[in-house]
């Protein structure tokens, strides 16, 4: 992968180990729901460590990238599944962004 902004290799890649390793793709439905327990993991992660929750006795270190990157895997496979060109979406919702909020955070007086 050359370009660190390129999807569409990522989701090639994860095809690729999907078909090769993995055998298969879980059905969509099943995604969803390891999705949904990969993002509460990172949620479980940043409530300890950012916010107020503490750790449990015992507890092993936190890998908050491997966990976020869990997320992004599971979100390719999804990708792959449904037929969505993950790049071409990015694109598409940064120049939303970009165009409906190009004044809105400067003139938010609460990021002052």
């Amino acid at each position: 992968m050359d370009d660190p902004k390129d999807l569409r290799a990522l989701q090639a890649e994860v095809d690729q180990w999907v078909r090769s390793i993995g055998r298969r793709y879980f059905n969509e439905l099943t995604n969803m729901a390891i999705l949904t327990e990969e993002v509460g993991e990172v949620a479980r992660i940043m409530a300890r460590t950012y916010g107020e929750q503490s750790a449990k006795p015992g507890e092993e270190a936190p890998d908050l990238g491997g966990e976020m990157a869990d997320v992004l895997f599971v979100l390719l496979c999804l990708a792959n599944q449904t037929g969505v060109d993950l790049q071409a979406a990015f694109a598409r919702k940064m120049e939303l962004r970009t165009r409906r909020d190009a004044q809105r955070h400067r003139d938010n007086p609460k990021l002052d």
